[in-house]
């Protein structure tokens, strides 16, 4: 009876209680290995993120960088052609008002000239002798250069106190093409400092047939 009504049905209760604690323990036991893969998971996530987002940051940098590089180059190219419009807007203004008063300065060089030698000139020959002396061409020829020889192929740069005419530049270009054999580049500019003549610059040679280098000259002789 003991064991009919008794330890057997305890036995069984006990080994039912058995099973469950051991689901229990097998169902912990699997909880544990999942936390700890979703942990390992997670972290291999996060470390992917953060290394993602590095990578963004210094793909970034390098692009704002890169951006700010050329933003610069821009401005600064900019700023180079605005001054060089500015320059050579002043230059152009310059050459402008001097062209202006060169019929100015003419009329005192001729009166200053009339006053010297106590007579009058022609007017043609007044004209002539005071456009040689800016220009520095005498009958189609650019004085500074007539006993001077220059090597071909080079180009070459014509200062003059002012401005030339078109003219006087088709003059002066001719000559000087001549001498050079005509494979050349001929370029004009302004330096009234020179005060008259012309000063011709071939490669690394300079010609000077300048009132001033004349000026120099003659001080160095005197001296």
């Amino acid at each position: 009876v003991l064991r009919a009504w008794v330890f057997k049905p305890l036995m069984a209760q006990l080994e039912k209680r058995r099973l469950t604690i051991a689901r229990g323990l097998e169902d912990a036991r699997v909880a544990a290995d999942a936390r700890a893969n979703a942990e390992k998971e997670a972290n291999r996530i996060i470390a992917e993120a953060q290394t993602r987002s590095a990578e963004i940051i210094r793909e970034a940098t390098a692009r704002a960088s890169k951006v700010e590089q050329e933003i610069r180059a821009q401005g600064e190219a900019e700023m180079a052609k605005t001054r060089e419009a500015a320059v050579a807007e002043i230059e152009g203004e310059r050459n402008r008002m001097l062209s202006e008063v060169r019929g100015q300065i003419v009329s005192l060089a001729i009166t200053a000239a009339q006053k010297l030698i106590s007579a009058n000139l022609d007017e043609r020959r007044q004209h002539a002798l005071v456009d040689e002396f800016f220009s520095g061409v005498r009958n189609g020829t650019v004085v500074v250069l007539e006993d001077t020889a220059l090597s071909g192929g080079q180009s070459a740069e014509v200062t003059s106190a002012l401005p030339l005419t078109e003219a006087e530049q088709e003059l002066v270009r001719r000559d000087i093409l001549q001498k050079l054999g005509g494979a050349a580049t001929v370029s004009f500019r302004v330096d009234p400092s020179i005060l008259g003549g012309l000063v011709v610059r071939v490669g690394d040679r300079v010609v000077d047939g300048s009132v001033s280098g004349r000026l120099a000259d003659l001080h160095q002789n005197m001296r």
